[in-house]
């Protein structure tokens, strides 16, 4: 783990243990930005090290145009039923079928981490305990998001972008966060 990492990652939990709970007795930290900007990476290493269970929504979108449809997969199957006291169950999309596969348990936890774009979306927010958005230059993000995924993703980096360009314009989600993390390096 990277020095800026282990920085980010600290600033988050010293920030987080005074947030409280809002699905239930379940406090959610979501971690939000735009692809590549570093979000899954320190979502990573904050659950790690809160022994949290970790929802990407990756998992969640109906593919490339799925967006709206994995925050809504999310709102119902997992943020609703916390705030019930009711187990959560959430499907996975399987990318390569174009359908929504099998199911998954939310672990019982005090904490639960959600990170990817739309996690912070507003009808999802009265859950949160708090947003953390991740912030990093666009020549930077498109250069590690296309690193990691390469040929899958990059007939698909102008199309995700703009359904990111909608959301974010309709949801301010980084106006809203709590916490802003810079996340400049490579």
């Amino acid at each position: 783990m990277t020095g800026a990492l282990e920085a980010a990652a600290e600033r988050v939990l010293a920030w987080a243990a005074g947030r409280e709970a809002r699905a239930g007795g379940r406090r959610v930290l979501v971690v939000e930005g735009r692809s590549g900007a570093g979000k899954t990476t320190l979502a990573r290493a904050v659950a790690e090290r809160l022994a949290a269970p970790l929802i990407h929504m990756d998992d969640l979108y109906a593919g490339w145009d799925g967006l709206d449809e994995g925050v809504s997969e999310l709102h119902q199957r997992v943020m609703v039923p916390l705030a019930a006291g009711r187990p959560a169950v959430w499907r996975r999309w399987d990318w390569a079928a174009g359908e929504y596969a099998e199911e998954h348990v939310v672990p019982d936890a005090d904490w639960l981490v959600v990170e990817g774009v739309g996690a912070g979306a507003g009808v999802l927010r009265p859950y949160a305990a708090g947003v953390v958005w991740v912030d990093s230059p666009t020549e930077i993000r498109k250069r590690r998001a296309l690193g990691r995924d390469g040929t899958t993703y990059a007939p698909h980096w102008a199309r995700w972008a703009a359904h990111e360009d909608a959301f974010y314009a309709a949801e301010e989600v980084r106006e809203n966060a709590d916490l802003i993390i810079e996340n400049a390096g490579e």
